[in-house]
């Protein structure tokens, strides 16, 4: 009531005259963008303008909502037409949640100028789109990349005249980082992302790559990573009626060009990994898209394409909100009674589609530079044409699920990505030994070079056994009926791409603690071979059968060592035990 007297007090309850996203040029709500269509808003100005929308209207909150490695707060903006702006009342009055993710690499602004006029628009003409849905957009995810602000970081873009950096404030590429959660960014993020449990995720990019006649391209959750019904939705329904809209909105879409040398000889769909924005979204059953525009294009054009996809997901919301609605409660409940998931994926090149592709010929020319042979674009020589489409993933790896998983208290850090991404678990209420399933990890390659603040854990082979294994009161226990269960078997079962075994969350695991003197454990030796009969055939018979062992007193006295109780239970144990 307070701010509706404020507004009316200033008289600032007006109606902008809103042509196509763009004010008329004497309004106090024209965004730095339309003043100058080379220009992308600072991020103090992108703050200040979103404060003036606040002031401006009834239908809009800002909210700080939790920190970033920048220093600076995540902001949620929320427009919502019945003013309630909590998901609770959201989902009370039936509605459908879209939320926008901007400037999460800061050298693409294109989403944060084309949300900023948006967001002014949906309070004023276009408020009509709010009768469906709530939309909550964080304006800069990436702060400290935006505040990096200069005009050379991104050698082949076009415009605009400044802008961010790709890394954060600690040099995290944040589109790798949405399971692991090192930066204070994506900790806010995943539970802010939990508190709204959107229906349908934008989160908005610039691309880099081949060069073609599209401003726009569109990456989609990766069709066979979904669950079926929301899957076939998205891919029957949604797509088909989004691209039409584009190409009369006069910005004609085509998938994410990630093709295997130039477009013309094929497209793969993206394997959206939960690293990734798209990926983490599939986990919680959202539909995501990460929209890419042409870094070669006119900047006004990138901004004015990522302007006209959200308005048309907005509008396809408001035709299908109940649809919309269903099917993702069909799949959440399905996924909590869901027995098996599929952990990895390899693109099948034997199921192949094709698209129209509005491209330009791949060449060769003599470079000014090196005197060498270059590949080049030629933008002379456009050409329209059917190409191959590669958009089946086969699972490689699947597993059933437990009946719930146990993890020990000291994986602290473990427990409260799970928590922040609205996991349910409880508390052990006291110390006991019982039977679980047990993975050993068998093998694994570690990559070489640091990747995103790790060296992750890949090619992962377990062998599982039923052992008798201390718990502790205080130790978690996290059953899987419930919603998130897809989350949860990404992230614990050690064998998944970006499980948290593969970010190196457990690698204190894989280092042996104990050893043994040769000396000392020769006399040992002979005793275990003396009382296990078994250990002395299976001893013998590698002696027979490998040269080298026979050859090797060191590996020969290990052998025994690592079959007997002497050796230490915890190394390469795999510390989160399944409840079978």
């Amino acid at each position: 009531m307070k701010k509706l007297l404020l507004l009316l007090s200033l008289g600032l309850i007006t109606s902008c005259n809103v042509t196509k996203g763009l004010v008329d040029s004497m309004s106090p709500l024209q965004t730095p963008f339309e003043k100058n269509d080379n220009y992308s808003a600072s991020y103090h100005e992108v703050i200040d303008y979103y404060q003036l929308l606040d002031r401006t209207s009834l239908n809009i909150q800002v909210n700080e909502y939790g920190m970033t490695d920048s220093g600076k707060p995540l902001h949620e903006v929320i427009l919502d037409k019945s003013r309630s702006f909590t998901p609770e009342e959201a989902r009370k009055a039936g509605k459908a949640v879209l939320m926008i993710n901007n400037g999460i690499h800061a050298g693409e602004p294109c989403g944060i100028d084309a949300s900023m006029m948006l967001a002014r628009d949906l309070l004023e003409d276009k408020a009509s789109l709010l009768d469906s849905t709530i939309v909550v957009i964080v304006p800069v995810y990436n702060i400290g990349g935006v505040l990096n602000r200069g005009g050379y970081s991104r050698a082949n873009q076009n415009g605009p005249s400044a802008y961010g950096f790709r890394g954060n404030a600690k040099n995290l590429d944040l589109n790798r980082d949405f399971i692991k959660q090192d930066s204070d960014n994506a900790k806010s993020f995943n539970q802010l992302f939990t508190k709204w449990n959107p229906d349908i995720f934008m989160d908005n990019h610039t691309s880099n790559g081949a060069d073609y006649q599209y401003v726009i391209t569109l990456i989609a959750t990766q069709k066979d990573k979904l669950e079926a019904n929301l899957s076939r939705f998205m891919t029957n329904e949604l797509l088909t009626e989004i691209y039409p809209k584009m190409e009369s909105k006069g910005y004609e879409m085509t998938p994410y060009v990630f093709s295997r040398s130039s477009p013309d000889q094929g497209i793969a769909g993206f394997l959206d990994l939960p690293r990734y924005s798209s990926g983490y979204a599939a986990l919680h059953n959202t539909i995501s898209f990460m929209p890419e525009t042409h870094m070669f294009k006119e900047y006004k054009d990138r901004v004015k394409s990522t302007y006209f996809l959200m308005e048309s997901m907005l509008e396809f919301i408001q035709n299908h909100k109940q649809e919309l609605i269903d099917v993702r409660e069909r799949a959440i409940e399905n996924t909590k009674i869901q027995e098996k998931f599929d952990l990895n994926w390899t693109l099948d090149f034997d199921k192949e589609d094709k698209l129209i592709f509005k491209g330009y010929e791949y060449r060769q020319k003599k470079s000014k530079v090196t005197g060498l042979d270059r590949n080049y674009y030629d933008r002379s020589r456009p050409f329209e044409k059917e190409v191959p489409f590669y958009n089946t993933y086969q699972a490689t790896l699947s597993v059933e699920k437990p009946r719930a998983y146990i993890i020990p208290q000291a994986y602290q850090e473990v427990i409260d990505r799970l928590k922040a991404n609205g996991v349910s678990m409880e508390r052990i209420q006291e110390d006991q030994e019982i039977e679980l399933e047990v993975y050993r990890i068998e093998d694994y390659v570690t990559r070489d070079n640091a990747y995103e603040g790790h060296y992750p854990h890949s090619q992962v082979q377990v062998v599982k056994n039923i052992e008798k294994v201390k718990i502790y009161q205080g130790d978690y226990r996290v059953k899987t009926d419930q919603a998130q269960n897809r989350l949860i078997v990404h992230t614990l079962e050690p064998q998944a791409a970006d499980s948290y075994f593969s970010w190196n969350f457990f690698d204190g695991i894989l280092m042996q603690k104990e050893y043994f003197s040769p000396y000392v454990f020769e006399e040992i030796a002979e005793e275990l071979l003396e009382d296990d009969r078994d250990l002395r055939n299976r001893f013998e018979q590698k002696r027979r059968d490998d040269r080298k062992f026979k050859e090797n007193a060191s590996e020969q006295l290990n052998f025994i060592y690592m079959n007997s109780p002497y050796y230490e239970k915890t190394y390469r144990r795999y510390p989160v035990y399944r409840e079978l």
